[in-house]
């Protein structure tokens, strides 16, 4: 988080080259279902960088209407297709890609799709890049982070990037979000020649970092939504969808509470690192230990959030070819784009949706971290 927020520091001192920047949201949602208490829609987290499974979750759903249109009755006949949703996530998202390459203003431009080296998840991607194509005419090249830092240009006066000649007005970024990612120094430089192009970037660093879950804790202080939602009613029904969030800052009161609340009730909470990507977060009685291996200033590094208690139901999974029955859980997620230029709005669309189904036994819902597998909902 450091080294992304010195990129911040560097450019914004330089003069930031691109007004405009490129959002694709995606928003995690569970059902909160407490004993002796109304169940209500309760936000795991928002993601700001790599929001994946856009075009699996289309995959999905197509594929659960196909079986209940070609197999006669399919789960008893207690399905109906109306049922069963249009999911418009690819469409949406090669869409505001699309407006972004038009309002970078070359149509001889590309985007680029910044990956991970060995990519696992380029069948969720491809669908994107296709359609890009497909429907808007528009050339998509996929890319490392080494691949930008050996081979592309940035012109010192103007601030366009270029690779293999070809100038890009898009950065797309589906890698990027983990240390992981940033094996060396060349990985950075290539971060850093990015957040100084002319590229419109999706995300900015700035971007990035927004999304972080200390960012999501301290949008859930009192007033802080209200300085950038004037809608009082707005603000209120969003901050209704927020869990408990806690600074776990040793230099504070509230910091010094909220560690005090997790030693006492340890299976009521969750603790979040500073990362993406899944597989990272530290639940029940290890939160003892854990806050017992951390020196107080590193404590800083997390946040407490109140545990998330989602009703199960009696289902079956496929993972890995075999079969999975048991208790699970779903989490939804709905993607938004946005595309703004300054203080000028230019898109702000919902884009369809992403369904993860996990066992009871499971605490992560990653999908590509080996948690979750890809559902679509059923209407009732």
């Amino acid at each position: 988080m450091n080294r992304l927020y010195q990129i911040y520091l560097t450019v914004k001192k330089e003069g930031v080259a691109q007004t405009a920047s490129l959002g694709i949201h995606r928003n995690d949602y569970l059902l909160h279902a407490p004993k002796d208490s109304e169940s209500k829609i309760q936000q795991v987290e928002i993601n700001t960088i790599s929001s994946s499974f856009g075009s699996l979750s289309k995959r999905t759903g197509e594929l659960h209407r196909f079986l209940l249109s070609s197999i006669e009755g399919y789960a008893g006949g207690q399905i109906k297709m109306e049922q069963l949703p249009d999911n418009s996530s690819i469409e949406s998202i090669a869409n505001s890609l699309a407006v972004a390459w038009k309002h970078y203003g070359n149509p001889n431009a590309r985007v680029v799709m910044l990956v991970q080296s060995g990519e696992r998840n380029a069948f969720d991607q491809r669908w994107i890049e296709y359609t890009l194509l497909e429907k808007h005419g528009i050339l998509l090249s996929r890319l490392t982070l080494e691949d930008i830092a050996t081979r592309a240009q940035l012109n010192p006066e103007t601030k366009k990037l270029t690779i293999d000649g070809y100038e890009v007005a898009v950065s797309y970024f589906r890698a990027g979000y983990g240390p992981e990612d940033y094996p060396n120094e060349t990985q950075w430089d290539a971060r850093l020649m990015i957040e100084r192009s002319f590229a419109i970037k999706c995300p900015t660093v700035a971007y990035q970092l927004v999304g972080s879950k200390k960012v999501q804790q301290v949008l859930s202080e009192p007033n802080r939504l209200e300085r950038y939602i004037s809608d009082a009613t707005a603000a209120s029904e969003i901050r209704e969808t927020f869990a408990g969030l806690y600074s776990l800052d040793s230099t504070t009161q509230a910091g010094q509470e909220a560690y005090a609340m997790a030693l006492e009730r340890p299976d009521d909470f969750v603790m979040k690192p500073q990362r993406e990507g899944g597989g990272h977060n530290v639940y029940g009685q290890d939160i003892l230990a854990e806050l017992e291996r951390l020196k107080p200033e590193e404590r800083n590094a997390y946040i407490l959030m109140d545990l998330i208690k989602s009703p199960p139901l009696q289902n079956v999974m496929v993972r890995e070819g075999k079969t999975v029955v048991g208790d699970v859980v779903s989490e939804l997620g709905i993607f938004g784009t946005f595309l703004a230029d300054g203080e000028k709005e230019i898109l702000n669309d919902v884009g369809g949706h992403l369904l993860r189904t996990k066992a009871t036994t499971t605490r992560e819902g990653g999908v590509a971290a080996g948690f979750a597998v890809i559902d679509s909902p059923l209407l009732i």
